[in-house]
């Protein structure tokens, strides 16, 4: 589009010379209503009224004035107010008033020239009202006393045609026409001689008649005063006086002398000046000395307003007599006036993407000045962006020649000088503020490429953690930035719904509590886009890293603390100081200073028996082992971490101080335990074939047995051996005490810290109650003496488990 623009606006300036060769006249009466059609412009001109509208159509001249009013809607030419010919004109044989019609998008001018009629709109007037003669008597006929010719502003028919005496007198008449010089002269015709003593003075008009219709008339008042003798009138030493002025001659300047002489003598010969001046020219800037005839001015001369002033001078006699010159004074232009520049159009605000060549102003020059004084130049200040070129006549375009920028200079002031060819030149300055409009071609700049937000686990919901900024560099609604999270792309992994930014301010939220060991850090990516249309979008990544509480306890791993029994670690009595008995193992799940944790011995059965490393949790011997310990330890483990405030938990732990350790066997796999389990099994079912069929029989006998078996136990004595584990069966049936018979294993692991009892079914049912402990020590083919237990010994969670306080109850020799 702004293509086709440049082009039509080149095929218009090239059909200038073509357009301005032709111009378009018209005539129109002066003193025409407002309004009054002159012509029809736009048909004249090729042109429809819709053109004149889309092509804004207006009228310029070279003054400045507007005398004509172009009606875009219909495409007539009217008149815009008053017209004077007289003023517009003056004396001029013909008045023109010339004027372009000025069409933009693209440029064209058309040279319209308008006529002005005169009309006889103006009456004729005399210079001076009234006139005084003194004539001598018994002068000649036909003598003649000049008056000033009346004026009329008008031209042509309009102007004076006739002069007449009113009343008529048989004394006087009038003469007039026009000399060989072109001059026009009016006299007054003596008819026949006066007598002073028959009539003193005498008063009639002289009357000025144009040829309009109506025609117009103006008159002035002659006095004769009828005086002696004096037969010489002043005559002056030139018909015509021409002088010239400079425009900036001061006040009281001599313009020029003129001189008339009177041969008569004494008080007829005294001579005095009078000025007048011609009709229309308004205050007189001229005065004449009476006595010398030096003329002055009375006020600086101005060229553009008038270039010649016409003055008349009469000289009179002390008899009465007079004679009248014409002057002529010229004025002579100087350079006292600057070029004037006036602005046809002006476009600001810009957009910044307006494309070179843009016309942004047109104006015009002219100087009121006249030969090279009036000659102008423009150019334009130091500008990369803006240039000047011709158009049509003294019409100038300044124009973009390059891309604009608003982030770069929103702002241009432009300033065009215009100068003349005087000496020494004058100079005027037009400054053109530019203004660059805004368009989005910004995206939003964020002040950092990545953001690191921090939050401490359990926050309250809602948590402030931090802000985004983005700047951009447009203004107004380009430059209003929204905030909003980018949601995921299909490949990517949901994002968390726990993070919520501020759209307007940019402010980024945590909406629930995150808990570090499940959260440590997220990812999120946050858009900041303007309000232009289309808008523009950046992205920034907001990385928020989770801060660790000292939220969580230890947990003890090892020993298991799940069961209500402690665990148990077998010691040999003969261990040394520093022997590690166990290690407890904890974790936690906090990080950092959090999850550091130490290890310190809460409670013991033997305080300074044991010790616990602060920073592994091995516990060892301190001291070695001695008689007086007891041979069931108890140990409490305090574990805790490093937090603020820290939190702890507590490992208990037992320990068996055992005599010759180094015989306890204990199953190394898993297919021995099976091995034994089932020869056991075999012995069992053996035992209770056994003792069923000998149960009556046995029934004394194994109450006396049951007797003596607890006596043995009490002493100490300990059984060993397959044997005599089947045998105390048999005794234990044959006794009738329990209603039935259990059998325990205990497998010790040394360094498990896990005591581990299993029971097996019963061996008689209708034994007596008795139940028998049987284990594998470190070595094979050694067995763990066999213990009575009661039932309301047993765990209470597990019929078949042996409590704490059983386990504890036992003794080893």
């Amino acid at each position: 589009m702004a293509i086709a623009r440049q082009v039509l606006c080149v095929c218009a300036f090239l059909s200038l010379p073509h357009a301005g060769a032709e111009p378009i006249r018209y005539s129109v009466a002066e003193e025409a209503e407002s309004g009054s059609l002159v012509g029809k412009l736009a048909e004249d001109a090729g042109l429809t009224p819709a053109q004149l509208s889309a092509r804004r159509a207006r009228l310029v001249s070279d003054d400045g004035r507007q005398h004509f009013r172009l009606d875009r809607a219909s495409g007539r030419l009217v008149v815009a107010g008053r017209l004077d010919r007289e003023e517009l004109c003056g004396q001029a044989a013909s008045c023109m008033l010339p004027f372009e019609l000025l069409l933009a998008e693209p440029l064209q001018f058309f040279r319209v020239e308008v006529a002005l009629e005169d009309i006889n709109d103006h009456s004729p007037l005399f210079p001076e009202e009234r006139v005084s003669f003194d004539i001598v008597e018994r002068s000649d006929p036909g003598s003649r006393f000049p008056l000033e010719v009346a004026r009329d502003l008008d031209i042509g028919s309009n102007t004076v045609q006739a002069y007449s005496i009113s009343p008529e007198n048989e004394y006087f008449s009038v003469s007039y026409g026009t000399r060989l010089t072109g001059k026009k002269y009016l006299e007054l015709v003596l008819e026949k001689p006066l007598d002073r003593e028959e009539q003193a003075e005498m008063s009639f008009s002289v009357i000025a008649e144009d040829g309009g219709s109506p025609s117009r008339s103006g008159t002035t008042q002659i006095k004769i005063i009828i005086l002696d003798v004096n037969d010489n009138a002043p005559v002056f030493s030139e018909e015509v006086y021409i002088g010239q002025v400079l425009e900036n001659m001061p006040e009281g300047s001599v313009v020029l002398t003129v001189l008339a002489t009177d041969q008569d003598a004494g008080v007829n010969g005294d001579i005095s000046y009078q000025l007048s001046q011609a009709v229309g020219q308004g205050d007189s800037a001229f005065v004449i000395d009476p006595k010398t005839g030096e003329i002055k001015l009375t006020k600086p001369l101005d060229y553009e307003a008038a270039a010649t002033h016409e003055l008349s001078v009469r000289a009179r006699d002390g008899g009465g007599l007079s004679a009248i010159c014409k002057v002529l004074v010229e004025v002579v232009d100087v350079n006292d006036n600057a070029p004037e520049l006036v602005v046809s159009s002006f476009s600001s605000p810009l957009p910044e993407n307006t494309v070179p060549g843009t016309v942004v102003a047109l104006f015009s020059v002219r100087d009121r000045d006249s030969g090279a004084n009036g000659k102008i130049s423009c150019a334009l200040e130091d500008q990369l962006l803006f240039s000047l070129r011709p158009a049509y006549k003294n019409y100038y375009e300044l124009v973009t020649v390059s891309a604009l920028d608003r982030e770069e200079t929103a702002q241009y002031v432009l300033s065009v000088t215009a100068a003349d060819a005087g000496s020494p030149p004058l100079t005027t300055t037009q400054t053109f503020t530019v203004d660059v409009s805004d368009v989005n071609d910004n995206a939003p700049v964020f002040s950092q490429t990545s953001y690191t937000m921090y939050v401490r686990e359990n926050n309250v919901p809602t948590v402030f953690v931090g802000a985004v900024s983005a700047a951009d560099a447009d203004v107004g609604l380009n430059a209003k930035v929204t905030y909003s999270l980018a949601p995921a792309q299909a490949a990517e992994r949901p994002r968390c719904s726990c993070i919520s930014v501020n759209s307007e301010n940019g402010h980024v939220f945590v909406l629930r509590p995150l808990d570090y060991e499940h959260l440590r850090q997220t990812e999120v990516t946050v858009v900041a886009s303007d309000a232009g249309s289309p808008p523009l979008r950046a992205n920034v990544t907001v990385r928020l890293v989770v801060l660790d509480e000292n939220d969580n306890a230890p947990l003890v791993l090892y020993p298991g603390q799940e069961s209500g029994a402690a665990s148990s670690e077998l010691v040999p009595v003969s261990a040394e100081a520093g022997y590690l008995i166990t290690k407890v193992v904890a974790v936690d799940a906090d990080s950092g200073q959090n999850s550091w944790l130490s290890y310190h011995l809460l409670r013991a059965t033997e305080p300074g028996l044991f010790t616990v490393a602060v920073q592994s949790g091995e516990v060892r011997l301190r001291r070695p082992v001695t008689d007086r310990d007891s041979v069931k330890q108890k140990l409490v483990v305090l574990v805790r971490d490093n937090g603020q405030p820290p939190l702890s938990a507590t490992a208990a732990l037992s320990a068996l101080l055992l005599k010759d350790f180094s015989d306890v066997r204990l199953p190394h796999s898993s297919a021995a335990t099976e091995e034994q389990d089932g020869s056991l099994t075999t012995y069992l079912i053996i035992s209770l074939v056994f003792v069923s069929l000998l149960f009556l029989i046995s029934a004394a006998v194994f109450v006396a047995r049951k007797v003596c078996r607890r006596k043995e136990l009490q002493a100490g004595h300990v059984l060993y051996g397959a044997d005599n584990l089947q045998s105390g069966l048999a005794d234990a049936a044959a006794a009738g005490t329990l209603p039935r018979a259990y059998c325990y294993e205990i497998s010790l692991t040394t360094g498990s810290g896990n005591s581990e009892f299993k029971f097996l079914k019963p061996i008689l049912p209708s034994l007596p109650p008795q139940h028998c402990a049987t284990g594998q020590g470190p070595e094979e083919g050694q067995d763990f003496p066999c213990v009575p237990v009661s039932t309301e010994d047993m765990a209470p969670d597990n019929p078949g488990t042996l409590s704490a306080r059983q386990f504890n109850a036992l003794s080893f020799d």
